[in-house]
């Protein structure tokens, strides 16, 4: 070797080159992750800012890229509802704290609507869900997360095809996700005779319009924005019918006729055109939005008083993580909670310990197991500190699949979303406010009835590997 020329062997010039390029592209990713975090409004759960932090420190060429595909969970300027034209003032009805954070949340005016009913009974649903198809006349719109191709979703499809025949304008929104879940059920849908199909966020589609794992998991029929069906069913036959030594889930929806659906229409219509449907709509005939279902006018004062409250994306709050937590700060006598999914971050966690220790009786019901594995595992650490707090868990032998909260007498949920960090946080969901003192104790009665034969969830310290596992899995909690 020539002396004084560079020694091939030595590379410790080229490492520190990539070790500086390195920390430039790390440096730079970060900058780019806060200035859009910041820009966008990005409230992140902690779990999911660490998870960013560190794969773009670890693996920036890799993570950055990702992030930019994935990365953001509300839109730079957020699609906000319309006050619905004609609306009540506030009603006397409910707690007026309700009505304020509502307010805040820019959930618009509550509506006295004509009528309200419940379906817990699976059958009774499906029948409701193809008797708001049959009565339309102008237009029918169904959004669901997952389509099967089943003996529901085939008579769903078959519902919907006669509406098409008869003149009725039909659209079918179906999230890309959720139709990958139930194989034939997105085939099934483009098949059908005289339907607008659309899926929600398909894997390619264009970045403007959303990130891939942001999902659509809101679940209505709406005919004629007069009646709407909605809640927690997706159209697949476990969530309805029995089947061959699988008893149908145990799950909740409801019928409603008036504001409610009102709302629930112009939420397809934002949800449609964020999935490219401009222009396939059919207006409505002036006149014919609240137009009652049956011809005569809606009885006065009703009392079917209730919010439509969406949460998601597509809304600058997290309106029901923020309603949650207010009414977990407001209770006084009782806070009844059902869900199939039970992974809450801190603060909604201390927000329900804490309502324990001031003397509120503060129920959670849950499937002792459920159709999500690591869901039922992430939940273990929550689940013992409520009932080391005084609340009472209890594990329902069936599958249960409603999602309902009953705060005090004053008001009630019933809808799409579960209490976990991907509905609360990533999910686009749709969950109805009741204030009328029937629909409260209607639900509430429901979810006693649903406890009866539920076990209480164990407080002791599980085995170190459980915990360990339970601790890992919650790591990607909000993911779930």
């Amino acid at each position: 070797m020539t002396p004084g020329a560079p020694d091939p062997s030595d590379t410790s010039g080229l490492i520190s080159l990539l070790a500086l390029e390195h920390a430039l592209l790390v440096a730079g990713g970060l900058l780019v992750y806060v200035l859009l975090t910041r820009a966008t409004r990005q409230h992140r759960h902690p779990a999911a800012a660490m998870a960013w932090v560190v794969a773009i420190a670890a693996f920036p060429w890799v993570a950055l890229p990702v992030f930019l595909l994935f990365g953001t969970r509300k839109f730079a300027r957020p699609h906000r509802r319309p006050a619905l034209a004609g609306a009540a003032v506030l009603p006397a009805q409910g707690a007026p704290w309700v009505h304020r954070v509502l307010q805040a949340l820019q959930a618009g005016p509550p509506g006295d609507n004509r009528s309200v009913a419940f379906q817990a009974d699976g059958r009774a649903a499906l029948d409701s869900l193809l008797a708001v198809v049959a009565g339309a006349r102008h237009r029918v719109d169904v959004c669901t997360y997952l389509l099967a191709d089943d003996v529901v979703g085939r008579a769903v499809l078959q519902a919907l095809e006669q509406a098409a025949r008869r003149g009725v304008r039909v659209r079918l929104l179906v999230d890309a996700i959720g139709s990958l879940l139930a194989p034939g059920g997105r085939r099934a849908a483009q098949r059908a005779h005289g339907l607008s199909v659309r899926l929600f966020m398909p894997l390619l589609h264009n970045p403007l319009r959303g990130r891939t794992n942001l999902r659509n998991h809101r679940k209505l029929v709406v005919a004629d924005a007069r009646v709407v069906w909605a809640g927690g069913r997706n159209l697949a036959a476990e969530y309805f019918v029995d089947r061959l030594h699988h008893p149908a889930w145990d799950d909740l929806s409801y019928t409603a006729e008036g504001p409610l659906a009102a709302a629930a229409a112009a939420q397809f219509d934002a949800d449609w055109r964020l999935a490219g449907g401009r222009g396939d709509a059919a207006p409505l005939p002036h006149g014919e939005a609240l137009a009652p279902l049956h011809g005569d006018p809606a009885p006065a004062g009703a009392g079917h008083w209730a919010h439509w409250l969406a949460s998601g994306p597509d809304q600058p709050d997290d309106t029901l993580y923020a309603l949650l937590l207010a009414a977990a700060h407001h209770a006084h006598e009782r806070l009844l909670l059902a869900t199939p999914y039970f992974v809450p971050d801190d603060a909604l966690l201390q927000a329900l310990c804490m309502a324990c220790r001031r003397g509120v009786r503060v129920r959670l019901l849950l499937p002792a197991a459920s159709n999500h594995r690591l869901a039922d595992l992430a939940r273990g650490p929550a689940l013992r500190q409520l009932v080391a707090a005084g609340a009472e868990v209890l594990l329902a032998p069936r599958m249960q699949h409603g999602k309902a909260v009953v705060v005090d007498d004053v008001v009630a949920l019933c809808g799409s979303a579960n209490l976990d960090g991907r509905s609360l946080f990533l999910n686009y969901e749709a969950m109805a406010v009741f204030h009328g003192p029937s629909e409260i104790a209607w639900l509430a009665g429901w979810h006693a009835a649903a406890c009866v034969g539920a076990q209480r969830a164990a407080g002791g310290r599980p085995p170190l590997v459980r915990e360990l596992a339970e601790d890992a899995v919650r790591l990607v909690g909000f993911q779930l």
